[in-house]
């Protein structure tokens, strides 16, 4: 395991030096060339697919695993997203001049080897890829073994586009090895080669990553998101809201996982939002005050509902006494990923806007908006939470660094 790892790594740091001769019409070229062997290999791509499905013993995961034909076209609807965007290597950040004459500029250029450790969802071999290439950066995947199958094809088709256009396939490796061991491996010993980590996946494994990875991690540990309803929230517009945020998808990271109600609107608000929850399907955890409203049934939420991301139909639901509580309860026990704020007043959104330290701080809409592509980014690497950049949703201008490249006339320094 240690050599199969190791050569993968010295392949990666071959493969970067290659895709960095590459021009931006070449990069597209490995994408478009991507896109037509999705569309060619599909029934393999599905066959391959249902095996997972087969296999699946985890029933939560199969909503995540299906790859199916309109699957696929999302997936190239994203890859052609991601080709009509402008090269992000090379770009100019900032220029100045200096008293002396100098001329500083602050280039974009690519990240390097990004190593990928994830669950689930195989889409994001074709989505990691595609953002990687373009920017010019390498990626070594390592995929759940829930999803072997399916990464494991899409990654070599992949692959196959590399080689198809001339181009050192190794940009894009896929370990197909399912020992466990191979992460921790990947994780805490390979900074020689390996320049960022990205977790995609549950608590577990991200804790794990940050744990034991010895290079730097882009990521979020949780997504324990929270939709705020203000006492000048349009009930109409609340309802939609709070509906889409928990409900449309309760597995992913920007789903809502607690509502706070201004205890001023709580009759008006609370009660007919509550109700269409439960209409349909989800179940609350509420406050005493909520709870009065509904004839005390609900069961009563406990300090832990607050930290919780249930990733389910399940809620947990407070009052608090206007916006500034809200943030308080917000950062108390959210994580930074997204918060939202349903309101007409705009003074009051500006408090929560300002006063959130979410990644992605949102004005009346969802917190499924939480999304590379619905961000425009064509795809998403993954959503950092980190203080530091990036943060929020991670594309292709988020998956390059810095140099600077300071040009003089034989300028020296007295």
């Amino acid at each position: 395991m240690k050599n199969y790892l190791n050569n993968i790594g010295i392949k990666s740091k071959i493969a970067f030096k290659n895709l960095n001769e590459l021009d931006l019409k070449k990069r597209n070229k490995i994408l478009e060339t991507y896109s037509k062997l999705l569309i060619k290999n599909k029934k393999k791509i599905i066959s391959e697919n249902l095996k997972d499905i087969k296999d699946c013993k985890r029933k939560e995961l199969i909503d995540r695993l299906i790859i199916d034909e309109s699957k696929i076209q999302n997936i190239r609807n994203s890859i052609n997203q991601i080709i009509k965007f402008k090269d992000p290597l090379g770009k100019i950040i900032q220029k100045w001049k200096r008293p002396n004459n100098l001329i500083i500029k602050k280039v974009a250029v690519p990240i390097g080897v990004i190593g990928i450790v994830y669950e689930s969802r195989p889409n994001v071999t074709c989505d990691v890829s595609s953002l990687c290439i373009k920017s010019g950066n390498v990626a070594i995947l390592r995929g759940g073994s829930e999803s072997f199958n399916s990464n494991k094809i899409l990654a070599n088709l992949f692959r196959n586009s590399l080689e198809v256009n001339g181009v050192d396939k190794n940009c894009i490796q896929f370990i197909d090895k399912k020992s466990r061991k191979v992460v921790d491996y990947l994780l805490s010993k390979m900074s020689n080669y390996i320049d960022v980590i990205v977790p995609r996946g549950g608590k577990n494994l991200v804790e794990k990553v940050k744990k034991l990875s010895n290079v730097n991690v882009i990521g979020h540990l949780e997504g324990n998101c929270h939709v705020y309803v203000d006492k000048d929230a349009e009930l109409k517009m609340a309802k939609r809201i709070v509906l889409n945020s928990k409900m449309r998808r309760t597995s992913i990271c920007g789903a809502a996982e607690t509502l706070l109600i201004d205890n001023r609107c709580i009759k008006s608000h609370a009660l007919p939002i509550i109700r269409e929850l439960i209409l349909l399907g989800c179940e609350v955890v509420v406050d005493k005050k909520i709870n009065s409203l509904f004839q005390n049934k609900f069961k009563l939420a406990k300090e832990i509902d607050w930290k919780t991301e249930y990733l389910s139909p399940k809620i947990s639901i407070k009052t608090v006494n206007g916006v500034k509580d809200a943030v308080s309860h917000i950062t108390k026990y959210g994580t930074m990923h997204t918060d939202s704020i349903v309101t007409k007043n705009k003074k009051t959104a500006k408090i929560f806007l300002d006063g959130v330290n979410s990644a992605i701080a949102i004005h009346n809409a969802s917190t499924q908006f939480a999304d590379g592509g619905e961000f425009g980014f064509g795809g998403e690497i993954g959503i950092s939470t980190n203080k530091l950049p990036p943060r929020g949703p991670v594309g292709i201008n988020q998956l390059t660094s810095y140099k600077y490249v300071v040009e003089g006339k034989g300028t020296i320094r007295p």
